[in-house]
């Protein structure tokens, strides 16, 4: 029923953005009549934000076409090279990388947002490294004859993706991922795989939730796990190639994110409102192109969500030693030579501060110098990855550690090689 009363809900709001959209469009035709008017352009502009807010929205692309570093322009190339039921795996390079530029695999959440959402995270990592990116399915396109997909399923996926890359491959994962890459990151080292990464770095994720607990923390363990199962789990409806399936839907999700700071989002469209009245286009798209991106949200499998809720935010079971992969325990204690960057944002209120340093503590066998800290102050959640801060400092740390450790050598010990020492915060 609820995902059913969504899409009468959506039919109708489609319907009044359109005329929305089309009264402000005559209300700002120069050949209309008094269109300059001071009521007419304030009464268009307050159409053009409703029907912004109300439009419709799909997979956005990440439509990076070109990259310019040290001055000079290059063509950015994007393609698919992995294509999964679940989840593609895609490159981007340019002519302008060395042949010794790192790899990077960058894991975007499976938390409700496309894979673009990172785009300016891919954009400026891009400049120094050949960046892949996990893109995750939208789960009611996906039919029920590809089968299921939960927090297992996904570490394979990564493991698979690490393996497509090859050795000497460095991840990234932001926010809710950081608890899976974190997993595989273990599994691959156990094995002593030739295809665990050279470094892990994880940005603003729940690896231990009992740390500096968030609205979104205590909202998750606050009601047990079936009143999850029974009040936001629901069923795709029938216009869709995933009919049939159970999933938790993006809209829940946006819902649930946006009250969190709604009187901030309101804000954001009256000063949006404000910029369409005073002509200051460029403010009024900055604001746009953000909401774009925001409001464009997918559904995530059921399992994966609810197991999700269960080990990460409930039981705790990575930071406890208790996390299973596949019917066998995960050892953290097998991570020995990758080394691990953990970066917060002071105003962070998705995941606390402490919540990814956490991986800090539960890797007795890593090394204190393959250990990295930064808390990035007057950052929150958002700009740890996106935004002038990311670009300016948080970006040029990260790349600074995969030059450290850029190569894994022969040594009985197994540790990488190293350049200039960087100061280790523990």
């Amino acid at each position: 029923m609820l995902y059913k009363a969504y899409e009468i809900q959506r039919s109708l709001m489609n319907a009044s953005s359109a005329w929305a959209s089309m009264m402000a469009d005559m209300l700002n035709d120069p050949r209309l009549p008094f269109s300059a008017y001071g009521p007419n352009q304030t009464m268009a502009s307050a159409l053009d934000v409703f029907a912004h807010a109300t439009a419709p929205r799909g997979k956005p692309a990440f439509g990076i076409r070109t990259i310019q570093v040290d001055g000079q322009v290059h063509a950015v190339h994007e393609t698919t090279v992995v294509h999964r039921p679940f989840g593609d795996l895609k490159r981007f390079t340019h002519d302008g990388l060395g042949a010794d530029a790192p790899r990077l695999l960058l894991v975007a959440p499976m938390s409700g947002h496309y894979a673009t959402l990172l785009r300016g995270t891919v954009e400026r990592l891009l400049e120094r490294a050949e960046v892949y990116i996990t893109d995750w399915a939208d789960a009611k396109y996906v039919p029920l004859a590809e089968g299921h997909f939960n927090l297992d399923d996904y570490i394979d996926y990564l493991i698979g993706f690490l393996e497509h890359i090859g050795p000497g491959t460095h991840m990234m994962a932001v926010c809710q991922p950081s608890v899976p890459a974190f997993a595989a990151t273990a599994v691959l080292a156990a094995q002593k795989h030739p295809c665990r990464p050279l470094t892990l770095t994880m940005m603003g994720g729940p690896i231990d939730t009992r740390e500096s607990p968030t609205a979104v923390n205590d909202h998750a363990v606050t009601k047990p796990y079936v009143w999850f199962k029974h009040n936001v789990i629901t069923t795709v409806p029938e216009n869709y190639p995933g009919a049939g399936r159970q999933v938790y839907p993006g809209f829940v999700q946006l819902t649930s994110f946006m009250s969190m700071n709604l009187g901030s989002h309101m804000m954001s469209h009256y000063k949006l409102f404000q910029h369409m009245v005073q002509g200051a286009e460029e403010s009024a798209e900055a604001t746009k192109t953000f909401y774009d991106e925001y409001r464009s949200v997918c559904d995530l499998p059921a399992e994966f969500y609810l197991q999700t809720v269960d080990v990460v935010f409930q039981r705790h079971a990575l930071p406890q030693g208790e996390f299973i992969h596949r019917g066998q325990p995960v050892d953290l204690g097998a991570i020995t030579d990758t080394a691990i960057l953990c970066i917060e944002g002071e105003r962070d209120d998705i995941s606390g501060i402490g919540q990814t340093r956490a991986a800090l503590k539960v890797t007795p066998n890593l090394p204190a110098d393959m250990k990295q800290y930064l808390l990035a102050p007057e950052v929150g959640h958002y700009g740890i990855f996106n935004g002038s801060r990311w670009r300016k400092t948080i970006a040029p740390v990260i790349e600074a550690w995969m030059a450290r450790y850029a190569t894994r050598d022969n040594a009985a010990d197994g540790k990488p090689r190293r350049g200039n020492k960087l100061a280790a915060v523990s």
